[in-house]
């Protein structure tokens, strides 16, 4: 309560009016399954194209596994499918198993480091090395040396990595001879210093050396750089004054950076591109760190913070920008001829060279798509000592998430591990409460093959569709059959969209489908549907259709998709809307604004045709007092609610009865 303290008018805001409940999404969805690239362990994010899908999670190449080579990117298909037939929002859940018998927890540095220059890597990430050529330092010296991966398993690492050196213009200025000051230097940049002067009109230039910039307390520029000393390399040092004007000869100074590219080793791939990257491990623009080795690290424990960039740079040996440059100097440049004998560092001293003289090309190698995943894949786990997971326990996390799917797991479902597949989406689905998982049948399978994987199974939380649908396959040009969750999961959105979750998901066209993988009549599927398996029929004049929205429940109360998916979209709606209830004054007052907050959001149901009953107190009724809770339930601390609603169920079997008539009844 307020307190009135001193004689004065009091203004304070109070609400008349009963807390609204939104209607939550119901067409989120979450895909789970293998691609050919992206994060495995991290957290999900939204995509809401396949544009987004591919940046991410790689493109539409088929996938290799180690025991029965190349398979079609189901999940790639099934992402385009949902998208192209109304899907609106989608997560995406990667599974990856290493070649060996171990849990795919990350990228390891450690393991990377120690494994030197093995013919392969189990963990499916693709890596190379480089390092300072033997001719240029003495062997006792550890050599300077960059480790390159790719940040996500997956043959699509295999990328090639593009490293050029650039030179700026001159930032040194002058006040006659004397060195006036450096415009657009930062400390730790590293630069190119060199005499210039004109002889007989001609420019010159000479005395090329490589410095760290250092910027002290007072606010003075040093240079250093590498020297030798009774033949042993130490680092010198000289001052901004020094550079001044000697003999005719001004000093110049150009900062040193570089551009890193990823090149497409295939035509459907596309580049990316960082500019301006200082060479200093240390190197920072207004307390960000800005440089190489920074912007391509591998960050251990919150490896999310550069989930964006697909690539690993890590140096060994490396002390400082000028190591980093000299390891850099030392390397052919890309394209060069057999037998070249210039050096990136030749080239960096010819103001007149191109990009790619001044370029080391680098390749990525032995990255591999694993072996096929297994149901612990699917089923994920904790990674340990981290937040982070795998599998379906990645959704666990995601509140949205309505539809959850596996294209392509049932392939060879009598041998592979479909079976087990279905039973973790189905437990997930009823362990998550909100959800329903679009079931996909085997690929080539029978009725009696169907009906027999069907009879294993029964649960509301989930809907069985069959058979196979089939589309022209982008990478082959050759017609093939997908599972058909992804289309059903964009069908259930369009259908959300334009009509409503209470309508049933059927009697849709499949749009992008060219047929299916058998053709199924009347009588096949009367065999079918009772038992709850929802059939694809081609009508003539009519095309390709969904043909059933059944569960595969054997509780007659809970037969149809959208009588389940409408009562989790009524429970989830309430649940959310009625948290703020929580710790309230358990008292008349409370279970009436309980009560008005529910009855509003039903009445409204009511009015957009989603309740049968031509009266609200027909389609619905709310009850919250003393007749639903007793003493014992208030010392406790509970509230209960007991709400009924009258839904609609569709026309599944429509009867038209005709009979003869006569002209001359009355």
């Amino acid at each position: 309560m307020p307190e009135y303290l001193a004689p004065g008018v009091f203004v304070e805001e109070t609400s008349f009016r009963s807390k609204s409940i939104e209607g939550v999404s119901t067409t989120t969805t979450g895909f789970i399954g293998p691609t050919r690239y992206g994060p495995v362990e991290l957290e999900n994010e939204l995509i809401t194209s396949l544009g987004e899908f591919e940046r991410t999670y790689g493109n539409r190449q088929q996938l290799v596994f180690d025991e029965t080579g190349e398979r079609h990117n189901y999940l790639w298909h099934a992402v385009r499918a949902f998208f192209e037939e109304g899907g609106k929002r989608l997560y995406i859940s990667r599974v990856f198993r290493p070649t060996k018998e171990a849990s795919y927890t990350g990228f390891n540095l450690e393991e990377t480091v120690n494994a030197g220059e093995k013919t392969g890597y189990p963990d499916g990430h693709s890596r190379t090395s480089l390092s300072l050529n033997p001719e240029n330092t003495e062997e006792t010296e550890p050599r300077p040396s960059l480790l390159f991966a790719a940040r996500y398993p997956g043959a699509s690492g295999n990328m090639g990595v593009r490293i050029t050196l650039r030179v700026g213009q001159n930032i040194l200025s002058y006040d006659g001879n004397k060195v006036l000051g450096v415009g657009a230097l930062q400390n730790r940049d590293v630069v190119l210093i060199n005499k210039v002067w004109e002889e007989k009109g001609e420019r010159k230039t000479s005395d090329f050396e490589f410095d760290l910039a250092q910027k002290d307390a007072s606010g003075e520029w040093t240079f250093t750089f590498n020297a030798t000393v009774d033949n042993k390399p130490v680092k010198a040092e000289r001052s901004l004054s020094s550079l001044d004007v000697s003999q005719g000869k001004k000093s110049e100074v150009h900062v040193i950076t570089a551009t890193v590219s990823l090149l497409p080793t295939r035509d459907s791939d596309s580049s990316l591109v960082w500019n301006g990257l200082a060479l200093d491990p240390e190197h920072n623009n207004a307390g960000a760190a800005d440089s190489l080795t920074a912007r391509f690290k591998h960050e251990k424990r919150t490896p999310s913070l550069n989930r964006e960039i697909p690539l690993i740079i890590h140096p060994l040996n490396v002390t400082d920008g000028l190591d980093l440059l000299k390891l850099l100097r030392t390397q052919i440049p890309a394209g060069a001829l057999a037998g070249e004998t210039k050096t990136v560092g030749d080239y960096l001293t010819d103001f007149q060279s191109s990009d790619p003289q001044r370029s080391v090309d680098i390749l990525l190698e032995r990255g591999h798509d694993g072996t096929l995943p297994t149901e612990d894949e699917y089923k994920g786990w904790d990674v340990p000592s981290t937040t982070r997971k795998t599998g379906l326990k990645q959704f666990e996390d995601l509140e949205d998430i309505s539809i959850v799917a596996a294209p392509g797991s049932t392939l060879n479902y009598e041998t592979g591990p479909g079976p087990s597949v279905v039973s973790s989406l189905i437990s997930h689905c009823e362990r998550m409460r909100y959800r329903i998982a679009v079931l996909d049948s085997g690929n080539n399978q029978t009725l009696q093959q169907v009906r027999e994987m069907r009879a294993k199974f029964d649960s509301s939380h989930a809907a069985l569709y069959y058979p196979w649908i089939k589309v022209m396959d982008p990478v082959t040009r050759q017609p093939i059959v997908l599972p058909p969750s992804g289309f059903v999961a964009g069908i259930y959105a369009r259908n959300d969209v334009r009509r409503a979750v209470y309508k049933a998901p059927a009697n849709e066209v499949v749009t992008t489908a060219l047929g299916f993988e058998s053709i199924l009549n009347t009588a096949q599927q009367e065999a079918l549907n009772p038992e709850g398996i929802n059939a694809f029929r081609f009508f003539e004049g009519r095309g390709l259709r969904l043909w059933g929205a059944r569960t595969i429940s054997s509780d007659p109360e809970w037969k149809y998709v959208n009588l389940r998916r409408y009562f989790a979209y009524l429970e989830r709606s309430i649940d959310k809307g009625t948290q703020w209830a929580v710790f309230e004054p358990n008292g008349p007052q409370l279970w009436a604004n309980v009560r008005r907050s529910i009855e509003d959001f039903l009445f409204n149901e009511w009015q957009s045709g989603a309740l049968l009953g031509d009266r609200p107190d027909a389609a619905y009724f709310v009850k919250c007092d003393r007749s639903t809770m007793t003493q014992n339930d208030l010392d406790n601390g509970r509230l209960i609610c007991l709400v009924g609603v009258a839904p609609l169920r569709p026309a599944e079997f429509v009867i038209i009865r005709i009979g003869q008539w006569t002209g001359d009844r009355k």
